[in-house]
């Protein structure tokens, strides 16, 4: 008995790494694509479900998708609404993991099969760099899987008895609820449901538990796996909490109706010729389905409601700098992009007002708080040191926070503003300036801009070295005064320097928004 149970727990670990490093493998490889289509698919509740069921089979894993969901509503990517549509459709992924389980593992026995596959993809991790390592580990993890499953095919013979003593036993309300609890909790501890679906697939196949107490052990890991999500975001920024709570919800609610489904498992039982752990899958399945299904509709109230739970205003740019990310340096980079595009929107409306000669609520203190937010965040960002483009993305950032602060300072000599509006060669570049900024402002990372920006700086470097000349001719005949070309070089030369950060900020973002930037170039030092 002992060994059987020792069998049986190990057979779980086993299961458990191999999943871990499955999925560790799948995450890099799935990651860019996983990431393309989160941002592009999730415009409706409906493609947000499919995009959530898509990416969670590619990754198999649920809270890979659920966290990657999390990180990117924290780095303001993806608005709360948008993120329920994949939490949904995660739901309904999971359960992919139980079907591999149930079609493959249980009727084949692929353990003995699994151990030339483990050999390869051992040799292929240690040996290969980069794809080749992935797909390696990826095949370890997928052959002890296996391995883990036979081991606890062999450890369950004996645990019969064990299991039909007080903790399973009886059928009513009472011992399905606590079986709930149990599954639950088993699934907090262990933090992976496929393992806990697994390990009750193999359990109801031995006959050591029925179809009944299987069904309810199911549905508490289903609840179980929200635990993760929701201590992920504590502290984390009001959207964050909001995607974890109603993930949490979801699941309850879903458990609350799956618990009304239980009876229909001796119906699944038959429909699939009698294989319970075929009908224990179906039943997941179809109860995370049923559950979407009823969500779907309702989506916008559902948000309002969850919204109405956890209360609250974030600030416009910082607390998306939430700590929480920095576990993940993409989503991390992600969230310090959108906080400075913020605040280059913020700069670029401030000082497009002023050249329009409107009255304008100054940003500074605003937008150096952001700055040095950025900074701060990253200095504690720790990067992979073989993907250069985390590196590059950060670097990008950096330098666009330095365009940003000096740009700044620049808005802030007014003076120099005024001289622009009173002299009739500088009115019109300023006034073409304050356009582009207008524009930019709506998509500070607009690389379509950076090439008009180059042009706009290129025309105006060369008017100021034509005007220069020009105020100086006038000096000598009289007709501005010394002072006055002291204040019009200045200002030439301060509409010279803005042009210049306004196209470098544009040009950072657009590098930074990549997934795999170039180096940003050495810059000469601003005179």
């Amino acid at each position: 008995m002992a060994t059987d149970i020792l069998t049986l727990i190990g057979g779980i670990g086993l299961f458990l790494f191999g999943m871990q490093t499955m999925t560790g493998a799948l995450r890099p490889m799935a990651s860019r694509r996983v990431r393309g289509i989160l941002a592009r698919f999730t415009t409706s509740p409906l493609a947000g479900v499919a995009t959530g069921l898509v990416t969670t089979a590619l990754m198999q894993s649920s809270s890979a998708t659920v966290m990657t969901v999390i990180g990117f509503v924290g780095a303001g990517l993806m608005t709360f609404p948008q993120a329920l549509g994949v939490v949904l459709g995660a739901n309904i992924g999971t359960t992919m993991t139980g079907w591999i389980v149930a079609v493959l593992g249980l009727k084949l026995h692929l353990g003995t099969l699994a151990l030339p596959v483990l050999f390869a993809g051992a040799v292929t991790g240690l040996v290969a760099r980069g794809a080749a390592s992935l797909v390696g580990q990826a095949l370890v993890g997928f052959s002890l899987i296996f391995l883990g499953l036979d081991m606890m095919q062999a450890g369950s013979v004996s645990i019969e008895p064990l299991l039909a003593g007080q903790l399973v036993s009886g059928d009513g309300i009472a011992g399905r609820i606590a079986l709930i609890a149990l599954g639950a909790l088993v699934t907090a501890v262990i933090q992976a449901s496929s393992a806990g679906v697994a390990a009750t697939l193999v359990l109801l196949s031995d006959g050591s538990i029925d179809v009944f107490q299987a069904a309810a052990l199911v549905i508490g890991m289903d609840v179980g796996t929200t635990i993760k999500s929701l201590v992920a975001t504590v502290g984390g920024s009001r959207d964050m909490r909001r995607t974890a709570v109603a993930h949490v919800v979801i699941n309850l609610v879903t458990a609350v109706l799956a618990f009304f489904l239980i009876g229909l498992m001796p119906w699944l039982v038959k429909l699939s010729g009698g294989d319970a752990a075929v009908a224990l899958v179906a039943f997941h399945t179809l109860f995370n389905t049923v559950g979407v299904a009823l969500f779907v509709p309702f989506v916008v109230p559902f948000s309002r409601f969850v919204q109405r739970l956890v209360p609250g205003e974030d600030g416009l740019s910082l607390s998306l700098l939430d700590r929480a990310l920095l576990a993940e340096p993409r989503s991390a980079l992600d969230a310090a992009h959108t906080v400075s595009d913020r605040a280059a929107a913020v700069l670029f409306r401030w000082l497009a007002a002023l050249l329009r000669g409107e009255a304008a609520k100054p940003g500074q203190e605003e937008i150096r708080r952001a700055v040095d937010g950025i900074e701060e965040f990253l200095s504690a960002l720790p990067l992979p040191q073989t993907d250069p483009g985390p590196r590059n993305r950060m670097s990008a950032i950096l330098h666009r926070c330095d365009h940003i602060a000096r740009l700044a300072a620049r808005a802030a000599q007014e003076e120099r503003v005024a001289a622009l509006a009173e002299d009739r060669h500088l009115h019109r570049p300023a006034r073409a300036l304050a356009a582009v900024l207008v524009r930019a402002a709506g998509n500070p990372s607009d690389g379509g801009l950076s090439p008009r920006l180059a042009r706009l700086h290129r025309i105006v470097t060369a008017r100021t070295e034509r005007d220069r000349r020009a105020v100086l001719l006038r000096e000598h005949i009289g007709q501005v005064r010394t002072g006055e070309v002291f204040e019009l070089t200045d200002a030439m030369r301060w509409l010279e320097h803005v042009v210049g950060h306004v196209e470098r900020i544009v040009h950072y973002g657009a590098l930074a928004a990549q997934e795999e930037p170039p180096p940003p170039a050495r810059e000469a030092p601003e005179t």
